[in-house]
């Protein structure tokens, strides 16, 4: 039996900014990130506190208009791993809400967070998890 490539085995959690520029410019570079979690380059994995804050912003910061939000939550519900975290998480002192994304990450065991969030990015790991931009990933995932 053939193994998969390495990054179809990474454990990823991706950043709400990284969904927003996927959904929100989706002729944009970030946009290859969720279409190779549509064909299962890597392993994504979300929590509910995330689909949430995504929900929020595509509402609150776009304007989308509620079917468009349930369809986009439900996709990702669907295509991601979903996380259910029970660790409590203090790191992000400038930016309380990337405090969720490491704990999906910690709680997943994930391999990489992606963000293009200066807040997350400075921190360039958590608990041993790499943190890098959406840039690097998909050069990872060998995408231009």
């Amino acid at each position: 039996m053939p193994h998969a490539p390495a990054a179809a085995r990474l454990k990823v959690v991706l950043d709400t900014n990284i969904y927003v520029a996927a959904f929100g410019y989706p002729m944009g570079p970030t946009a290859a990130l969720w279409t190779a979690a549509l064909d299962r380059q890597y392993r994504l994995l979300v929590s509910s506190a995330i689909i949430r804050e995504l929900a929020r912003v595509l509402r609150s910061d776009f304007t989308w208009q509620e079917p468009r939000v349930q369809n986009v939550i439900r996709v990702v519900g669907q295509v991601g791993e979903i996380i259910t975290p029970r660790t409590r998480v203090q790191a992000a002192t400038a930016d309380p809400d990337d405090d969720r994304i490491l704990e999906c990450a910690v709680d997943g065991q994930a391999d990489l967070i992606v963000s293009n969030d200066h807040h997350l990015l400075d921190l360039k790991a958590y608990q041993e998890i790499a943190i890098i931009a959406s840039p690097d990933f998909r050069r990872t995932l060998g995408l231009k």
